[in-house]
């Protein structure tokens, strides 16, 4: 008997946007044709709006092909893509959806001679670009000179390219340490674009750079790709940098769809080079589109939006809008002033156990901060506490590469016998590696008082390294003198001053930073008298976490980070601390005309919470020779009295 097989569609699940969408949700996903800006407030449900526009429009009869989703992290868009197929119940393998550098990849692979480069071309991370430059460093000076690491310029070259200015204005504006040799940085960037070209390497900046060199010279080839991508979604867009919004524009063509998602209220990574201005500029570039405003919070109490809405509302680039919450009320956020950053540290480590003896776990807090510096009283005060936390803004204080530097320095004057000290610093002079430092510990080391033979190892040093290290010799003899004698944090300001911060500027991208986290050590050191007690100490509270208690018992781990790290997260209770004019806004943001995207940034902090928000900022500063008063932030001066409960320390 013959056999008849039906052949059945797989079924196609239909969502009711309606109903599983708020109604200013709704509007945004249901938007029909044309350019639109969706202004999504902290806690709204964006992805959710950005998940439910893929969907509705694939289920409008959109090819997945036809659209191109671009996000910040390659995660993102696939977890957006997962949520999609899971509302539809069918694949949409063909969708186009990935960060711009995983976008730019898959276009240049077609079409890389248009850029000038040949097919096959490899692509260069971050460690790569930094190693060739330090080639294009070596070939570009025959004779030893005084000049960024590659990574420095790795951050300049990324800047310029990324903001479309040149290398020297990046230079005397971001990096004003080397204004003297800017006409060098020039050629060494110079040099390495052509190393590049003729080795056929991309590094990421090039990606973009190409797919908008593409688009711009390629008329028939842009126009293909905006026919192709029927609808394009831009995630996060106040983050995008000029390179970034001109590839938009260039890839929409200018009326094509393009749904643009992001606040203007959480812009605040211009230091990376994002302009907040595209988000600004949006409704100028595409007259009459429509603004959709997302503003029913699903995350915080209606006291902490409260507050929230007082802060940003000061802003006045901004679009003007109300968070709304769903969530029932709680108790008022605190604002507490405490004697100094150690009461602070002890009034926060108090609260933490309080919580966690009243059940709520250790991962359901958080501490942020503007810098990473300001964690170090708190980390020590954990570590003493034996409260299990985790550093989500960089390595644990004495982790530090910065850190460890400066106190073996302190190591070899309290112990000249410490090999691993003695070798650890001697690398720090340019031009001497680990062979040279073993035969200078070689020639030390059996000698009564290693400090008096160090000027004898001269005769070992590499020609190109016998500047530094002399000065070096000359440092260790000035701070091993009678003036510094009981005195670590002078100590470390001596050796800061000579040398070792020029050793920072030449070497790392961050350096400002790392020389607030040492500038924070000295202060720290200013309660010790002995050198012995400092570093005993440090090396103390330096344990691991392990040893200083276990996460599985106490319930997960307190997060202590920068706002800036913190954004896009939330947890149940946040401690905003160092909250005083000069570090929360930073003096550099306020020296550079930044207060509006330091409020923005205060506004993420807040927004990350969910029931419980502490403000806490120390009165009187860190510096134990004067004891100065120091002003509360001038964020918390501008919130209503009405908005917050004030603490006062003795009823804590």
């Amino acid at each position: 008997m013959k056999k008849y097989f039906l052949h059945r569609e797989p079924a196609v699940l239909k969502v009711d946007y309606e109903h599983e969408l708020n109604p200013e949700q709704y509007t945004a996903v249901m938007h029909q044709e044309g350019p639109a800006l969706v202004l999504a407030g902290a806690g709204t449900g964006k992805t959710r709006v950005v998940t439910y526009r893929v969907a509705r429009l694939i289920e409008s009869g959109i090819r997945a092909e036809n659209v191109l989703l671009l996000t910040f992290t390659n995660k993102a868009a696939k977890e957006m893509m997962r949520r999609v197929e899971l509302l539809i119940g069918r694949n949409i393998a063909g969708l186009f959806g990935g960060t711009f550098h995983h976008a730019a990849n898959l276009l240049l692979r077609q079409h890389c001679q248009l850029a000038g480069y040949k097919q096959g071309f490899s692509i260069l991370d971050r460690e790569d670009s930094k190693e060739l430059f330090e080639s294009c460093i070596a070939e570009f000076f025959k004779k030893d000179r005084v000049i960024p690491k590659g990574a420095v310029f790795s951050e300049i070259c990324s800047l310029a390219k990324n903001t479309g200015t040149r290398v020297e204005e990046v230079v005397l504006r971001r990096f004003p340490h080397f204004t003297g040799a800017v006409e060098d940085i020039a050629g060494i960037v110079g040099l390495y674009e052509k190393k590049k070209l003729a080795l056929n390497l991309m590094d990421f900046d090039d990606l973009l750079a190409g797919w908008k060199k593409i688009f711009q010279e390629n008329e028939r080839i842009r126009e293909y790709y905006s026919l192709k991508f029927r609808h394009i979604l831009v995630d996060e867009y106040q983050d995008t940098n000029c390179l970034q919004a001109d590839i938009i524009d260039l890839t929409a063509g200018g009326t094509g769809n393009l749904m643009v998602v992001g606040d203007d209220a959480q812009s605040i990574y211009s230091f990376r080079g994002a302009d907040f201005e595209n988000i600004l500029r949006f409704p100028e570039k595409y007259p009459g589109a429509p603004i959709f405003k997302l503003t029913t919070n699903y995350r915080s109490t209606p006291e902490i939006l409260r507050l929230a809405n007082s802060i940003i509302v000061n802003n006045r680039k901004q679009f003007q809008k109300e968070l709304h919450a769903v969530a029932a009320s709680g108790d008022p956020p605190f604002v507490v002033p405490l004697r100094d950053v150690f009461v602070q540290a002890e009034f926060v480590a108090s609260v933490v156990i309080d919580l966690n003896r009243d059940d709520r776990s250790f991962d359901d807090l958080a501490v942020l901060y503007r810098s990473h510096y300001q964690s170090m009283e708190l980390q020590m005060e954990f570590q003493r506490r034996g409260i299990p936390f985790e550093v989500r803004s960089g390595l644990k204080f004495f982790e530090q590469a910065h850190i460890k530097d400066l106190l073996s320095f302190l190591r070899v004057l309290a112990n000249p016998h410490d090999e691993i000290s003695w070798k650890r610093i001697v690398k720090l002079v340019p031009g001497i590696g680990n062979i040279t430092a073993g035969k200078i510990w070689n020639l030390i080391r059996a000698h009564e008082k290693p400090l008096d033979r160090i000027s004898e190892a001269a005769v070992l040093v590499p020609k190109k390294a016998a500047a530094g290290f002399r000065r070096f010799v000359d440092i260790l003899g000035e701070v091993g003198g009678e003036q510094f004698h009981g005195a670590p944090s002078e100590v470390i300001g001596h050796i800061l001053r000579h040398g070792y911060e020029e050793h920072l500027y030449n070497t790392y991208p961050n350096a400002e930073m790392r020389i607030e986290d040492i500038e924070q050590m000295m202060r720290f050191a200013l309660r010790y008298d002995s050198l012995e007690m400092f570093l005993a100490d440090m090396t103390l509270l330096g344990v691991s976490d392990t040893e200083a208690g276990g996460s599985e018992e106490t319930g997960g781990r307190v997060v202590l980070s920068t706002v800036h790290q913190a954004k896009g997260l939330e947890w149940k209770v946040v401690f905003l601390i160092g909250m005083n004019d000069g570090k929360f806004p930073s003096a550099k943001s306020l020296r550079n005309d930044d207060e509006e995207e330091e409020r923005r940034l205060f506004y993420v902090g807040v927004t990350r919470a969910r029931e419980a928000l502490y403000l806490c900022y120390p009165v009187t500063s860190g510096d134990w020779h004067s004891m100065g008063m120091i002003r509360p932030s001038r964020f918390i001066g501008e919130l209503p009295s009405d908005c917050f409960e004030e603490i006062a320390v003795e009823d804590v």
